[in-house]
């Protein structure tokens, strides 16, 4: 979740022989300049359309848990705001003794806000838990591959001896193949969250209103899709202390109560998701500011291959033939976003626009052909599926002009379905929607994050594609830190994305905030990674 120009920095030069711990000591790591007293700011309030899956990380994969989730746990180590280097978290650092060994030491005297020791057993119980829980809204089945098996019916169960805690300060990753990227895995709460083995059941989630974690803030209240307030954890001692006492986050339904409550100074800081208009609008409003920062946001269209319609590859490379991106992003989104070519956005090294390639121009004549050659009669039945809410109020407008484009080339008949977001992720894997609509925040500075979620074992969202070169390719790049060999791996998969067709890009865009008077701090945390630090944040008491 990081910045531009992520493919291999310098904390991935981790071969043996040329190992670099995780530093955990370096003073880049997040606000709090290791001062751990924090909590003296004025209270402040954070609206967002935003939704919230789980709070427990076991069972969430989006991005509105995930800001509660990075506030309120730590993970092993991280990557402090716009900068691209891992440093320690509840780890003094992490160490690669060789390509498939990484050790991590904890720092001493950790205690979650209850007062429990965190000691390495509450660790390898994280990931074992999240594991077993086997959410599919969860992360760690889908990131924690390598020190997991899958089994054919999608069963994924940890590997036996994966984790070894040899005392309460230390915990032992054996990779069952080399992984140069597994260190960035660590600072994602979703898939590394440490929780506290005497609060969280080994079989279930926590409900949201009891989680505790060791982060720089506690919850004291959460009233799901209205609020949470967030205190200063008292119990934490490292460097991301936080500046005031309490932050409130309130969760709106429409956009258009977003942007009012800014204007109107009900919220301090708005941030996720404002309308094209509603941004244009408030910055011509002298009391607020609309800070922008660099974006790796995606939109893209997931094909379940389970269906008759989708599992026939001409149909899904005739309608990427006639995918318009430049009407989408100008049309639904103002000139907001920018169209993307590939699910690799811009600025990641070994980022190829492989759609573009392949498919140049919108050409409906080209399409009709590829459907004629293969015997496919039209027009095709297509049902598309979107979610109201979660991605922000553009999302019917996109999906609308998807509609348009399909219909228009006479080649389709499209329906379009919608359902909000908890259930949407579940019936999507369930083949509802022929082509339904997603959006990706980077989990880890590196492209291999929007890739390997997406290609491997029919992906995070379970569409049923399966390509061994491409998971062959995938663990190449993952085994090895030469630049050259990772880049050239990620071309290719890019190259197969666009002929297999198993998703269609769309667009990416930036990070913005919107903040009234008295608040500082919102444009340090606008960064690629859409991590919203509210240690870094403070209000005029």
């Amino acid at each position: 979740m990081r910045p531009l120009h992520l493919a291999r920095l310098g904390a991935i030069t981790l071969l043996v022989g040329s190992l670099a711990a995780c530093g955990g000591d370096d003073d880049s790591g997040g606000g709090g300049g290791g001062d751990s007293s924090g909590g003296g700011g004025a209270p402040w309030i954070l609206g967002t359309t935003d939704t919230v899956t789980a709070l427990d990380p076991a069972g969430s994969y989006d991005l509105g848990s995930s800001t509660l989730e990075y506030n309120l746990y730590q993970t092993l180590v991280t990557v402090p705001a716009k900068s691209t280097e891992i440093v320690g978290d509840a780890a003094e650092g992490c160490t690669y003794d060789d390509p498939e060994t990484l050790t991590c030491t904890l720092k001493e005297g950790l205690t979650f806000s209850n007062g429990d020791e965190l000691t390495s057993s509450d660790v390898k119980y994280s990931f074992e838990r999240s594991i077993a829980i086997q959410d599919p809204n969860g992360a760690a089945i889908y990131l924690l591959g390598s020190i997991t098996d899958t089994a054919d019916d999608g069963t994924v169960t940890l590997n036996e001896g994966a984790i070894e805690t040899p005392d309460d300060l230390t915990v032992v990753f054996h990779l069952d193949h080399p992984d140069t990227t597994f260190q960035y895995v660590l600072t994602y709460p979703g898939a590394a969250a440490i929780v506290d083995e005497d609060v969280f059941p080994a079989d279930t989630k926590l409900d949201d209103e009891s989680i505790i974690g060791s982060g720089p803030y506690k919850l004291s209240q959460y009233k799901a899709g209205e609020q949470a307030v967030l205190e200063i954890n008292d119990e934490y001692s490292g460097e991301n202390a936080g500046q005031s006492a309490q932050v409130f986050v309130k969760y709106y339904s429409e956009p258009s109560a977003l942007k009012l409550a800014a204007e109107n100074g009900e919220v301090d800081v708005a941030w996720r998701s404002l309308s094209p208009t509603d941004i244009a609008d408030l910055k011509n409003n002298d009391a607020v500011t609309v800070a922008t920062g660099e974006g790796s946001e995606i939109r893209y269209w997931v094909w379940q291959l389970s269906t008759d319609a989708a599992k026939q590859l001409p149909v899904r490379q005739a309608v990427a033939q006639v995918y318009d991106r430049e009407a989408i992003a100008q049309d639904a989104y103002d000139g907001t976003v920018d169209p993307l070519y590939s699910i690799v956005p811009p600025g990641y090294a070994g980022q190829k626009d492989s759609y573009q390639e392949a498919y140049g121009e919108p050409d409906v004549a080209k399409a009709k052909k590829i459907l004629d050659d293969a015997g496919i009669s039209t027009p095709v039945d297509l049902t598309l599926g979107w979610t109201p809410t979660h991605y922000g109020p553009s999302t019917e407008d996109e999906a609308n002009e998807v509609k348009r484009q399909l219909e228009d080339s006479g080649l389709f008949t499209v329906t379009l379905k919608s359902t909000e977001w908890e259930q949407y992720q579940t019936i999507s894997k369930e083949g509802a929607y022929d082509l339904f609509l997603y959006g990706w925040f980077p989990d880890y500075p590196d492209a291999d994050d929007y890739l390997s979620p997406f290609l491997i074992d029919g992906g995070f969202f379970q569409n049923n594609y399966k390509n061994p070169e491409a998971e062959k390719l995938i663990a190449d790049e993952q085994g090895t830190d030469d630049e050259a060999t990772r880049e050239e791996a990620f071309g290719k998969l890019q190259d197969i994305a666009a002929k297999d067709v198993p998703f269609i890009p769309s667009w990416v865009g930036t990070n913005i905030g919107v903040y009234g008077a008295g608040i500082t701090g919102v444009e340090d945390t606008l960064d690629p990674a859409f991590i919203f630090r509210f240690w870094l944040v403070s209000k005029d008491g």
